[in-house]
Order: structure tokens, then sequence, then C-alpha cells
């Protein structure tokens, strides 16, 4: 019976993690519901071998582990490569979506959202922010994390307090457009993670930004 269940739940595995991993059409394809398949799966074996009382009882636990974990990943993918298409499809082409498996990233240009030293959203910018509030809404099991960074430009202490300010203007939009307070919460970073260098006009255009991570529970 052992051998039996044990066999049964390889077998679950493979079949998972081989339809997880199967194209059903250009390279990119549900790539993120592959991902996901496969990191669930790792998590879940590694779960299983933290488990059990000896050897036989722990790849037990590994393989219906890895099983579980492999339809749950794949379905979190699933979830979050439709909503990204979604925002795509709705958000203008200014708005930057990145989609890693586990969350989606919507990264909203600063000097988009706000006038130069301004924590008063643009009437531009709200009918993204608009849109994003709808998408959330239909996709309500997530949390969401407000992010605002800005340049090195000015005292640390200013950047910070200036982009814990326009993140809660922005978290503030998505709720009057309908989210829930509860699933949001806004963060500012300052200075702190910049994602270009600091030294050129551009470079400091990439760091003033409001990313909105998207995370399912």
């Amino acid at each position: 019976m052992m051998i039996s269940k044990l066999n049964m739940s390889a077998a679950t595995a493979a079949l998972l993690l081989a339809t997880a991993c199967a194209n059903t059409g250009g390279p990119n394809d549900n790539q993120q519901a592959r991902n996901g398949a496969l990191i669930g799966a790792g998590a879940g074996v590694l779960a299983g071998l933290a488990s059990g009382d000896d050897a036989t009882e722990r790849r037990q636990r590994a393989l219906l582990g890895g099983a579980i974990g492999a339809a749950g990943g794949a379905a979190i993918g699933n979830v979050l490569d439709r909503q990204e298409q979604e925002l795509r499809n709705s958000l203008g082409n200014g708005v930057g979506i990145v989609n890693d498996g586990s969350s989606l990233t919507v990264t909203l240009p600063q000097d988009v959202l706000f006038a130069t030293d301004s924590t008063q959203v643009s009437a531009a910018s709200r009918n993204n922010l608009s849109a994003l509030a709808t998408n959330l809404q239909s996709y309500p099991n997530s949390t969401v994390n407000v992010i605002g960074h800005t340049d090195d430009t000015g005292a640390a202490a200013y950047n910070q307090d200036l982009s814990q300010r326009r993140a809660t203007a922005v978290s503030q939009v998505l709720i009057s457009n309908g989210v829930s307070a509860g699933r949001i919460r806004a963060i500012g970073q300052g200075e702190s993670q910049p994602v270009a260098t600091n030294l050129t006009p551009e470079g400091r255009q990439q760091n003033r930004r409001v990313e909105v991570v998207i995370t399912p529970n």
C-alpha cells in the first residue's frame, strides 16, 4: 500500500509538472504559470523533506508536497498571467508591468503622476489609476503594496517623506475608486532603491516612480 501511494504521488507530481511546463503556443505563453508550478513543486518537496519521522515518510511527504505545490503554483501563475494581460490592455504605454510568477509590479512614472514637489495626483494619470482599481476589484484575493521612490536630489529625509506622501496619495485614489482599504499598504522608500544611475537626468527620471506590487493571498 505504501509503494502504491508513493507511486501515485510521484505520478501526480510528474503529471502536474509536465502539464505546467508544456508549451501551448509561442515561447512566452503561460510562462508564469509554468514558473509558478516549478517554484511551488520545489517548495513543496523541500517542505516534505523537512518533515516526517524517517526517510520513507520524508520521501512520501516530499512527493505529495511537490504535487500539491505544483498545483498551487500553477494556479497562481495562471491568475497572474490573466491579470497581467488585462492590465496591459487597459493601461497606457508609459506604465511598466513585470510578472515574476509570484507577484505583479506595476510601475507608474512619477513625472506622469505628480508635478515637481507635489503630492497631488495629476488629472492625466487618473484614468490609469481608475483602470488599475477596476482590475484590482476583478482580482480581489491579493494584497497591494503601493511604494513611492525618488531620486537622490535633495535631502534624504525630505525624499523619504515625499515618497511616503506620494504612495499614500496613489493609495487614496485606488481606494476612492473602489479598492478595499484593507488590501492596500502605502510605503515610502525615498531614494534607497534606485533602478538606474542618479548621475544622469534619464536615470533620475527612472528612479522617480511609484510601484504597485500585487501579491496573491
